[in-house]
């Protein structure tokens, strides 16, 4: 038997070939031309639009998140810190004023108390408990009580004429400096690092969206030669419609972003670099009012590592010496701003006379006065306790001013951004649908 003839296969042609070949027979007319030009037209107005939408809006949640979330919780920490470091010298300066310790004292250390308590549950529940800010709030939590708990039990021996009741107070001391204190400032300083990367989120430059932009009106202009090269005709109104409606964006894109981009960083260095600067200006102050009271209650019963010196007094000198230079920097990033820079100078002017005052007590105390050291350091005229008030009260008025600041620049920063990601995706779809009416008017004359 004869084999059998094989019968011939027709050649399976696969999807993207037919395509391919469809737009290579089209593109030898110039019906078939237009048609791949209007497509490509639209397509890149609509990508344009779409690539601009995403990456502003991402700018815009960036932005909005340093408003509405990672600011507020920076400054939450901060009034964390400062809270604890307040409570520590209100406790320090009611233990001073005796058994009956001072009702004013007390109420400040209760106040205190309060505020950092309620900012904890306030931060936990803003905050993944698996994050670094996370542990450090789970670890204030642990420690405040305790701290209290050793506060109390300082009052109660002090009411009684305990010396005890000033060793429940050295004790409750190291517990805020050694451990309330570092975890509050490690809570800030993270809480500080989120707020600069949504800074950054916030002002980086959206390349993808001006580069598409750029893109579009290029291929644009040349669409429109070319109809001028071959038809004579200078102006087809769908091309240039969809040429204003890409411009319109880029415009908007380029100006709106770099206002925005402007406001915050008058935001950050106004404002936020200020707050940082001040917020550990007080936080100093506030160490050094601790320190400067404890050395009463110590009488010397505290010496340094070496053993030569009384570590609270050696606390207070570099306490001071911190706050001098914060408060330096702060001077220098408010210059030029009135509102701003009195309460700085104020507070430096409250320093030295701090500084005179407790030069006066030491002596006093050295020589063996200690009722009238006493009287110099916690008294209600011309004491130290006078001086650090004014200083508080100073640096207060200026973080105020300063979070005015930041809020007024970081929202006109937000703003900026509003409404362009809704404007270019309309523009972008108004603008393909144009390129795709100028194209067919062109196509119509074949007909």
């Amino acid at each position: 038997m004869p084999a059998p003839t094989a019968v011939p296969v027709p050649p399976q042609h696969s999807a993207r070939a037919v395509v391919t070949a469809r737009l290579r027979a089209a593109a030898t007319t110039e019906p078939g031309r237009l048609q791949i030009i209007g497509a490509v037209l639209a397509l890149l107005v609509v990508a344009f639009g779409a690539v601009t939408a995403f990456e502003i809006s991402d700018r815009a949640t960036a932005a909005d998140d340093v408003v509405s979330r990672s600011q507020p919780l920076s400054a939450d920490a901060a009034d964390i810190y400062r809270s604890l470091a307040d409570a520590d010298a209100a406790a320090a300066s009611g233990f001073l004023a005796g058994p009956q310790d001072s009702p004013e004292a007390h109420e400040r250390y209760a106040k205190d108390i309060e505020e950092a308590s309620r900012l904890l549950v306030k931060a936990a529940a803003n905050t993944d408990a698996s994050t670094k800010s996370g542990h450090e709030i789970t670890t204030l939590n642990e420690g405040l009580p305790s701290y209290t708990g050793l506060i109390e039990r300082a009052r109660a021996n002090n009411r009684q004429g305990l010396p005890l009741g000033g060793a429940y107070l050295r004790y409750a001391n190291q517990k805020m400096a050694g451990e309330l204190l570092p975890a509050a400032e490690r809570l800030y300083t993270a809480e500080t690092g989120r707020l600069d990367h949504d800074y950054d989120s916030a002002r980086a430059w959206p390349f993808f969206s001006l580069g598409a932009g750029v893109v579009a009106l290029a291929v644009l202009f040349w669409a429109q030669r070319r109809n001028y090269a071959r038809t004579n005709r200078v102006f087809n109104q769908g091309l240039v419609a969809a040429t204003a409606a890409s411009l319109v964006v880029l415009l908007w894109l380029a100006v709106g972003h770099s206002v925005a981009r402007s406001d915050l960083s008058d935001a950050n260095v106004r404002g936020q670099q200020s707050l940082d600067v001040l917020n550990r200006a007080r936080i100093d102050s506030l160490k050094a009012r601790a320190n400067e009271n404890l050395t009463v209650v110590a009488r010397g019963a505290v010496l340094t590592a070496d053993g030569k010196n009384d570590k609270y007094e050696t606390d207070y000198g570099t306490g001071m010496k911190a706050l001098g230079v914060e408060l330096g920097k702060a001077g220098k990033l408010a210059d030029g701003d009135t509102a701003g820079s009195e309460p700085v100078a104020d507070a430096v002017k409250g320093v030295t006379e701090w500084q005179s005052r407790h030069r006066t007590a030491r002596k006093t105390d050295d020589g063996g006065d200690y009722d009238a050291a006493l009287d110099q350091i916690i008294g209600s005229k011309n004491s130290t306790g006078e001086s650090f008030n004014r200083v508080d009260k100073a640096l207060r008025q200026a973080l105020a001013h300063e979070q005015d600041e930041f809020t007024r620049a970081a929202e006109d920063g937000r703003g900026a951004l509003g409404g362009l990601p809704i404007g270019a995706a309309a523009l972008a779809l108004l603008g393909a649908v144009a390129a795709i009416v100028g194209v067919n008017r062109r196509l119509s004359e074949f007909r």
